[in-house]
């Protein structure tokens, strides 16, 4: 069964045989999308005041946008059901049939979102090379930009990824954000931010999120990520812009009605959880040097900024390894560069300390 660098290959040998003991503990690092919601979260999804968000009348999602709006400096906020989507709302927003976008050869939108741009839109993606730490070359993309010649597409969008996934989970600064919106600009293109965990980025840079979203045209966000929500992402950007958005999330599906019960979970989760996620990156440090010191494990602990380790299994086997480890309650993924773990809300240190535990004793029982 193939592999890729998001993880289908582990999902399905999870399923097929990683079903924990009854009474099993278990830690589950594949993803921060297997959050649970807060109490908070589920008292105030219960007793959400709604309306049809399709007419715009949902008093809870609205709030929601506007809360999200102001926290990035725009004018405008729309609730999408996933990152994905709002990603593909925003780039067919900017862009025509035959158009181009240029992103990072490891990007999320190049890779992992279905070539939903092109099937959707008929856009075409050109991507530059993404250092170790997920930045583009301003340069790179500066020269990616087709010229002014009817044999080539027009050059509409540049999109860029923060925090990478691809490439370990590294903020992208304000000054590097700038250098490639500034190409952009220059060429009078779109800008877009893809910022599915954003916010773990402004808490590592410690940064506010509106720093780090100011040159952007576009900026989507994940509420089901680190902030644990259980549905949906934000599109945040001017009103024009997002009226754009909100056309294309209707064409997409997305338009949904009496959403406040799902967005009630987004409020609570820009009011109080956002401060919070310097407790997973102090999680998944934790995590790292305890994986340092175990015979077989290649990491490099230092260069960890923030929820997402990644580690390489030196030995022979390490799918054998991992079914082992799966088999004691302690999940995480199996990628083709390595294993990511990820550390989220309601993953305690207590839990670090367990997987720490399984991982290693199964290193030993394997005779590393």
């Amino acid at each position: 069964m193939p592999t890729d660098q998001y993880g289908a290959r582990s999902a399905v040998e999870t399923r097929a045989k990683g079903a924990k003991k009854k009474g099993q503990r278990e830690v589950d690092l594949r993803s921060d999308t297997v959050t649970k919601p807060t109490p908070e979260m589920r008292e105030a999804m219960a007793y959400a005041e709604v309306g049809d968000d399709v007419f715009g009348e949902d008093p809870t999602t609205n709030k929601l946008q506007d809360m999200s709006a102001k926290m990035f400096g725009k004018e405008a906020g729309l609730f999408v059901t996933s990152g994905t989507q709002g990603n593909i709302a925003a780039a067919l927003a900017h862009c025509q049939r035959g158009d181009e976008m240029i992103v990072g050869h490891k990007s999320h939108m190049a890779n992992a979102e279905v070539g939903s741009v092109s099937a959707f839109g008929g856009v075409q993606i050109r991507m530059v090379q993404n250092d170790e730490q997920g930045r583009v070359n301003p340069d790179e993309v500066e020269h990616a930009i087709r010229p002014d010649n009817i044999h080539y597409p027009i050059t509409r969008l540049i999109a860029i990824e923060n925090t990478h996934n691809g490439c370990g989970g590294y903020p992208i600064t304000p000054e590097d954000t700038e250098a490639v919106a500034g190409v952009a600009k220059r060429h009078g293109l779109k800008f877009h931010i893809d910022g599915a965990r954003i916010f773990n980025a402004a808490v590592a840079l410690e940064t506010p999120v509106k720093e780090l979203a100011k040159d952007a045209d576009t900026v989507s966000f994940c509420l089901s990520k680190g902030l644990a929500c259980p549905i949906g992402s934000v599109v945040v950007g001017s009103h024009e812009d997002i009226e754009k958005v909100r056309r294309q999330r209707k064409a997409l599906g997305g338009a949904m009605r009496q959403v406040g019960i799902i967005a009630a979970a987004g409020v609570v989760a820009l009011e109080s959880m956002v401060d919070r996620l310097a407790e997973d990156h102090a999680n998944a440090r934790k995590l790292a040097v305890g994986l340092s010191k175990i015979k077989g494990i290649e990491i490099y602990p230092d260069k960890l900024p923030t929820n997402l380790v990644f580690c390489w299994p030196k030995v022979k086997s390490p799918g054998e390894i991992q079914r082992r480890i799966e088999a004691r309650g302690v999940r995480f993924l199996s990628l083709s560069y390595g294993w990511r773990l990820v550390t989220h809300y309601g993953i305690t240190s207590d839990d670090i300390d367990y997987a720490l535990d399984v991982i290693e004793d199964t290193f030993k029982e394997y005779r590393v």
